[in-house]
């Protein structure tokens, strides 16, 4: 799903589908005239009259085809999760704080799909792109259900308790909220089309640090760092340093306690997840975002949430 969805992004294909329909939506056209029609109904919104005036229809099929693949995936994931919740649920298999997680977990999923529409809506009006805010509600929104998912599996796989370091507990937990919005940023980023300026590194631009556009693109200046490409790039940039900081201090920390095998395996992974991510970053900027290199920056960060989830929960129960 990760994958797909950083797939539709960067080839744009996210408002190809313009019109949301949950069951029969599942079914693509499956003839020239089905085909036809839903050509016909994408040229009455603002991407094809602003942007894709020349698209031909099979332009508009290759497009199409990442958002079907996302948007049948999503309800894949909310079959694979019902079906055995009810299963388990009718055979008394559950406990009531699984069941109570698991309601959770369904809440989330239904509220991603959710916002999923409401991001596509917000590029079905005047401007022909979703909203980066509405994109990084989206983006972020998966990453936390997989990873309140992940949470709700490793209960189950390490039910034993443990003596807890609350001040290194607390220092996970800081590293997983500076991830949190370090990936909001990435959204941003990918929201706002970013990582297609100032593409140097480790400078922004070639002898400067901060390019002087950070400063200037919106107004008031808060406005450059939530809103303008280059404000939002650089600071996209500065998170990345803090993040990769941050591991290293667990990593440092991490070497005064006594850790067991399962731990040090997080410890472990997430020290080499960190490093092959901003080595993909660098890269993905470098290159001025191909689109596999983009997604592999995507699948990256859902790695490093993994490893710092896992890390979290090693050091928490």
């Amino acid at each position: 799903m990760v994958v797909v969805g950083g797939i539709t992004r960067l080839t744009h294909s996210g408002l190809s589908m313009s019109n949301y329909k949950l069951i029969s939506g599942t079914i693509p056209p499956t003839n020239d005239v089905e085909w036809q029609e839903a050509f016909e109904l994408y040229k009455q919104y603002p991407e094809y009259q602003k942007l894709n005036s020349h698209f031909t229809l099979q332009d508009f099929k290759d497009i199409y085809f990442w958002e079907w693949l996302h948007r049948v995936i999503g309800r894949l994931i909310g079959i694979v999760f019902l079906i055995p919740f009810v299963y388990f649920l009718i055979t008394k298999q559950l406990s009531r704080a699984t069941i109570k997680k698991s309601v959770i977990l369904m809440f989330m999923g239904g509220f991603q799909g959710f916002l999923g529409w409401y991001m596509v809506k917000s590029g079905l009006v005047d401007n022909p792109d979703v909203s980066h805010y509405r994109l990084a509600a989206h983006l972020t929104t998966a990453f936390l259900t997989f990873a309140y998912t992940f949470w709700v599996a490793l209960d189950l796989m390490f039910p034993q308790k443990k003596e807890i370091n609350t001040k290194f507990r607390n220092l996970v937990r800081f590293g997983l909220a500076v991830l949190l919005i370090q990936i909001i940023y990435g959204a941003f980023v990918a929201g706002l089309d970013a990582g297609f300026i100032h593409n140097h590194w480790p400078l922004m631009s070639e002898g400067k640090f901060m390019h002087p556009t950070v400063y200037i693109e919106q107004d008031p200046l808060y406005k450059n760092f939530i809103e303008g490409k280059s404000g939002v790039q650089f600071v996209h940039r500065i998170l990345a340093y803090i993040v990769v900081v941050f591991v290293f201090l667990i990593w440092i920390k991490s070497k005064k306690l006594s850790v067991s095998k399962d731990q040090l395996k997080g410890l472990k992974a997430l020290n080499f997840v960190v490093i092959l991510q901003f080595i993909l970053g660098v890269f993905t900027i470098l290159l001025q975002v191909p689109v596999w290199l983009g997604v592999a920056h995507q699948v990256g960060a859902f790695f490093l949430l993994s490893a710092m989830t896992f890390t979290l929960h090693r050091f928490s129960k």
